[in-house]
């Protein structure tokens, strides 16, 4: 059901996950949509939120344009996915690491998930209160500009740019990207 497939369903899971867990609060984050829907579980949990990690990233778009233009290249990528299937995903390092079973849920979410339906996400930016970490790989040129906007439009976030690392900065340099979060998190005081 494309239904299913939406920021809205997303955020309600990550709160549903945290309840069936037991967590009230936690530091929340995540890698390319996970950290666009971690934005999103802000806006609407800032309560439940203790700190953000956005790796690789953006946070949406102001114009209508631009949001749209981005919404045209998620249903082209849904497209590619229903015709081509899971080899539309390529070859980058963090899709050899996926174990997708069907390309049928990656066009759904394409179209629910990745696109986007306004500028609240960008434009709340100003207004989140809790320690930020702003992450990108050095060769993520698409997600540059986001991450150097996030991280002058959030106050007080912490920017951190991975030497020899793309998309996937976790996996392209682990040790690193994990030595930068943990002196985040070894900074927070609960």
């Amino acid at each position: 059901d494309q239904g299913a497939y939406s920021e809205d369903h997303t955020v309600h899971d990550m709160a549903a996950i945290l309840d069936a867990c037991g967590v009230g609060r936690a530091v929340v984050g995540g890698l390319s949509l996970g950290g666009y829907c971690s934005l999103g579980f802000y806006l609407e949990h800032p309560a439940r939120v203790d700190a953000l990690m956005l790796f690789d990233t953006g946070p949406g778009f102001k114009k209508g344009a631009a949001r749209e233009a981005w919404n045209r290249r998620a249903g082209q990528r849904a497209d590619d996915l229903e015709s081509r299937g899971l080899d539309a995903l390529g070859a980058s390092a963090e899709v050899r690491r996926s174990n997708h079973r069907s390309a049928d849920g990656l066009a759904r979410a394409a179209r629910g998930m990745l696109a986007q339906r306004d500028a609240s996400v960008i434009e709340s930016l100003p207004n989140i209160a809790v320690p930020t970490l702003v992450l990108v790989g050095e060769q993520d040129v698409n997600f540059h500009a986001a991450t150097d906007y996030m991280s002058k439009k959030i106050p007080g976030a912490a920017k951190v740019v991975i030497p020899n690392a793309g998309h996937g900065a976790n996996i392209d340099q682990p040790e690193i990207f994990n030595q930068e979060m943990g002196a985040f998190l070894g900074q927070l005081a609960f």
